[in-house]
């Protein structure tokens, strides 16, 4: 469900404005006998304002709502000493429906509030609906508006209403919280025990946890599952502080547990501001996700991915983006379906580089009075513009060496990775990556201009290897390749020959849109998916098998064969690993069955394990010596423990697939690859698949280690951290 909004055009559409406006459930916007002729003088004098507009609003492209803004001080409010500078107006008129979709109104209300926001001159948002009509004044505090006052206007008594910037919070409700608390709380008892930081006894049919203090314990129900996977029950979980019953509190479990999770005293800050950042999104996604798993089996792929509400399944704190501001947060988070236009630099080209085929518009330049014989374009966060490289950049910029040239044409939206960005104008254009100086999940997410150089020669020589193997082509399995980059290495920072966050600012990259990549009777959703339950806690994944032509074990049959055997392939056939978490991969899905899967972000997250495999010098950066028990991890922890461990829990606990069935499934997928394979059977025996256990590589003892870098990119198989063995689900 995706809200977008544009100038009404009465010429095209008046007979659909008037039908709404005169219908018997749109009593309050006072034309129920307006003519035809009457909407038009009405909508024709609010066009002619320059104080007033009218916009028509789609969903998913449909026209489905109508919305006004307005000065407040050139309308019947003017004089109304509540008003102030920086007020906007707003009205709202969903269509009438007699078959009304769950979600939909705030859905719509929140596309127009999102709207009117995003104009940084607008202060407050200003609202005067009819008194007596108690939906929308609901609807209005649910998003945050103050109700001041009724008054009187020419036609209704309206109850004077205010919602400002600072008013976004108003999700950070005692209730939300709470929610969202026992949700932390449960995730990091369960990943935690399952990294054996923590290590929960049995209690009768319970398990409990006690903190080294001695004062503070943890009281709930859980099945052990495959994995040494803890399926926690949510609402059993207990906390008593000396005996008596406390609230959960994801913050104080950290803090009363730190001297077993091991993080720096002065690092653990940190990490509790991104426990809290982690648990301001949660509430916002608890307060504002109105999308049901049945929406979502109809919903288009940008949809999806912004209807996320997890992050990353295995990390606690997954959310943080330190360094965003309730306003940023609003603008450029995926879940609230902001769109965003990209800011555009001019890098001179003696100082900058450009990998791969020109992917902007160079009239850019020429508008900007610049030759593009001179320079570069580097596409640029909005964020990162203003709170770093106009200040941090200053002396680039007044010397010329970068220009900004203010805001792209195109509306983009952000994906989950929160500094991609897919094209929402042409959805067909690529994908743009930019770097973006905030603190998310043990990392700052900046790009290296110098790393980025040779990314499309990279991707280039994986998308080859694809395509040129046939049992890669027989799965659908394919490459979305980042076909240039572009990077800026004229500062002070690159001068300074030390490795440093200043020194990945400014940099970009395109990656290949998927849209083109789907035929008839097929769409795509992000991997990530199917682990996601709404917020009435029904799994997607159980609701997608339920409404496909098959059973269970049938259409985990078709996952696996998209996902774990391309995967299980590159491995034994070319030695190449990929990061196959769930938001690197996008899958086709057909009558709600995954049917083929796609790659992406080949560049940062690829590795050659081999020695001996000839490389182009371009490429043999992606090279890693590692002995061969780790290899096999790229499908043992990547694969199995950091996706499928979480999804055979959700079929198992949700009564859909029992998990000996499903990693049996998994077992057979492998199997049959190999029994298809002889000419891999040296490859095979070397990666022994099928090994009683392999080492257990736990991710969050890496962000709890050092929450500011957890890895060393240049060398991650060496920043592993283990915790003994796991058992092989398939031995």
């Amino acid at each position: 469900m995706r809200p977008t909004l544009e100038p009404l055009d009465l010429t095209e559409h008046l007979p659909l404005v008037h039908a709404w406006v005169t219908h018997p459930r749109s009593v309050y916007w006072q034309m129920q006998d307006a003519t035809l002729a009457d909407v038009e003088r009405e909508y024709r004098l609010i066009e002619d304002d320059p104080h007033h507009h009218a916009w028509l609003g789609r969903v998913d492209g449909t026209p489905a709502f109508l919305a006004e803004t307005y000065d407040p001080a050139h309308s019947e409010l003017a004089g109304l000493p509540e008003l102030r500078p920086g007020d906007l107006g707003m009205h709202v008129l969903v269509a009438p429906t007699e078959r009304p979709v769950h979600g939909f109104t705030r859905a719509v209300f929140g596309a127009v509030l999102d709207h009117c926001l995003a104009d940084p001159a607008v202060r407050r948002v200003v609202v005067e609906p009819d008194a007596r009509n108690h939906r929308i004044r609901a609807l209005n505090r649910e998003f945050g508006f103050r109700e001041l006052r009724t008054i009187t206007l020419p036609t209704k008594e309206a109850t004077l209403s205010v919602r400002t910037r600072s008013d976004q919070q108003s999700h950070l409700t005692p209730d939300v919280l709470a929610a969202a608390q026992r949700h932390l709380v449960t995730k990091a008892i369960s990943e935690l025990a399952h990294e054996r930081v923590l290590a929960p006894v049995a209690d009768g049919d319970r398990w409990l946890l006690t903190t080294p203090a001695g004062d503070t314990t943890y009281s709930f129900a859980a099945e052990r599952l495959a994995l040494d996977h803890w399926a926690v029950d949510p609402a059993t979980v207990v906390r008593t502080v000396k005996d008596e019953p406390a609230e959960l509190d994801a913050q104080d479990f950290v803090v009363e547990f730190s001297e077993l999770l091991g993080v720096p005293d002065a690092l653990l800050p940190t990490y509790l501001e991104e426990l809290a950042a982690t648990l301001q999104s949660a509430c916002w996604k608890l307060a504002h996700s109105t999308l049901t798993v049945d929406d979502l089996l109809r919903a288009d792929h940008q949809t999806i991915e912004g209807a996320m509400t997890e992050g990353h399944p295995g990390f606690i704190a997954n959310n943080g983006r330190v360094g965003f501001g309730a306003d940023d947060y609003a603008a450029y988070a995926p879940e609230t379906g902001s769109d965003v236009r990209l800011h555009w630099l001019a890098a001179r080209r003696t100082l900058s580089h450009h990998s791969g085929p020109v992917q902007y518009d160079e009239s850019l330049l020429v508008d900007a009075g610049l030759d593009p014989a001179d320079y570069h374009l580097v596409p640029v966060h909005p964020w990162q513009w203003t709170n770093k490289l106009a200040i941090t950049f200053a002396p680039d910029v007044a010397r010329g060496d970068l220009v900004h040239l203010g805001e792209g044409p195109d509306r983009h939206r952000p994906q989950q990775s929160i500094r991609t960005f897919a094209n929402a104008s042409r959805p067909e254009q690529p994908y743009v990556k930019t770097a973006l100086s905030i603190q998310n999940m043990g990392f700052m997410r900046g790009l290296s201009p110098t790393y980025m150089e040779a990314t499309p020669t990279i991707n280039e020589w994986v998308h080859e290897l694809v395509v040129a193997d046939p049992t890669l082509r027989a799965c659908g399995f394919s490459v979305l390749r980042e076909i240039a980059s572009v990077g800026y290495t004229g500062d002070a920072f690159h001068r300074l020959d030390l490795p440093s966050p200043y020194r990945k600012m400014i940099a970009g990259l395109w990656r290949e849109s998927p849209v083109s990549r789907v035929g008839d009777g097929e769409r795509l959703m992000t991997m990530a998916a199917l682990l996601h339950r709404d917020a009435s806690g029904r799994s997607l994944a159980a609701a997608m098998i339920e409404a496909s032509p098959y059973d269970a074990a049938t259409w985990l049959r078709s996952y696996l064969d998209a996902y774990v055997r391309p995967i299980v392939h590159c491995l034994l056939a070319h030695d190449l690993a990929f990061m196959p978490h769930g938001e690197n991969l996008v899958l086709v899905v057909r009558d709600q069955v995954p049917v083929r899967a796609i790659m992406k972000d080949i560049g940062e997250e690829i590795a050659v394990m081999s020695t001996g495999r000839p490389l182009p010098a371009e490429v043999e950066r992606v090279r890693v010596d590692v002995e061969q028990e780790i290899k096999a991890l790229a499908l043992h922890t990547d694969v199995f423990d950091g996706v499928l461990r979480h999804l055979a829990a959700i079929l198992h606990t949700d009564g859909v697939l029992d998990e000996e069935v499903f990693w049996s499934e998994v077992t057979d997928c492998v199997r049959r690859h190999q029994e298809d394979h002889p000419e891999l059977a040296d490859a095979a025996a070397a990666y022994d698949l099928f090994r009683p256990t392999f080492r257990h590589s736990c991710l969050n003892r890496l962000q709890l280690r050092n929450t500011l870098e957890m890895v060393d990119i240049s060398d991650q198989a060496e920043s592993l951290i283990y915790a003994g063995t796991l058992d092989n689900p398939m031995a």
